[in-house]
């Protein structure tokens, strides 16, 4: 399995067709019983829907809509002063709401006529085959459930704010959807696990956890920092080194804290070109042509 599944909540279905979603012992809402039975019940909706069928919409509560509110706030402030000109640019044609959470399909309505994207439910973790590998039809699976209302700016796994802050915003730039076009086409090209991990490593220190230069700061754009509120105040201190896509998808790296190392972009046109480049040939072979040995997170 790789180590990107650390970050959901595994989901199970019994034969009786109840859906559990096991929270970890450290989890806000794992004591709270009406928070895991809504989970429960986003998840099987999730797992019930079918592909080119109606998106199942969720009934937010109050506290929901509430957590939502708060973040979306906090991060847009985040956002003015932390985040790069292209992101700023895509969240203002985006347009998000910011009084509600959106249904997905409120998220490919805003997102359709900018990037050609939609947006389709995953109940919890989806196989990096699968998530990556939809991306070359400009589909994104995303999650639909909200972190608990005790913690409206921390979670300790992917959710709606996330998926849509994070993702969603970063998408509505044509240049950033075309990257994640391209990161879709690679994973057709890739039989090898080593191959789909490395590509996936290097996603997630530009995708997820880049940054850039710009106008003499160091700013953020990918997803990760873009809806974490903590570390996106934290980023500046990490370690910074130079786009290196050899170095990116072999460097050990742990999921579950900050990032104490960053690959920064002299700008968005260099990280494009960079990164375009290495999804569009990449191969199975690409691995070992930069020296890749397999690592161990620590």
């Amino acid at each position: 399995m790789f180590t990107e599944a650390q970050l959901y909540s595994p989901v199970t279905r019994e034969r009786d067709g109840d859906v559990t979603v096991h929270l970890s012992a450290d989890h806000p809402g794992v004591g709270d019983e009406q928070y895991r039975a809504r989970r429960n019940a986003i998840a099987a909706l999730a797992l019930d829907y079918t592909p080119g069928g109606p998106t199942p919409h969720i009934d937010y509560t109050d506290d929901e809509q509430g957590v939502w509110r708060i973040a979306s706030a906090e991060l847009a402030r985040k956002h003015a002063v932390y985040a790069c000109a292209e992101v700023r640019d895509a969240a203002r044609r985006l347009a998000l709401p910011g009084d509600h959470i959106p249904q997905l399909d409120e998220v490919s309505a805003l997102l359709g006529p900018l990037t050609g994207f939609s947006y389709v439910p995953a109940a919890g973790l989806v196989p990096l085959r699968e998530f990556f590998g939809s991306f070359a039809q400009r589909t994104f699976h995303s999650t639909q459930y909200i972190r608990h209302h005790s913690a409206p700016l921390y979670t300790p796994e992917p959710d709606a704010i996330h998926e849509i802050i994070g993702h969603a915003t970063q998408i509505a730039s044509p240049r950033f959807a075309a990257l994640y076009e391209t990161v879709g086409a690679a994973v057709t090209r890739l039989d090898t696990d080593t191959a789909l991990k490395f590509l996936a490593d290097v996603f997630w220190f530009s995708l997820e956890f880049g940054v850039v230069r710009e106008a003499g700061e160091i700013r953020c754009y990918g997803a990760g920092l873009l809806s974490s509120y903590g570390e996106i105040d934290e980023f500046r201190h990490a370690q910074l080194r130079p786009l290196d896509v050899a170095a990116m998808g072999t460097i050990a790296y742990d999921i579950t804290h900050y990032q104490p190392v960053l690959f920064c972009a002299d700008s968005v046109d260099q990280l494009v070109d960079v990164l375009g480049e290495f999804f569009a040939t990449m191969d199975d072979e690409t691995p070992a042509r930069l020296g890749h040995h397999p690592h161990a997170v620590s």
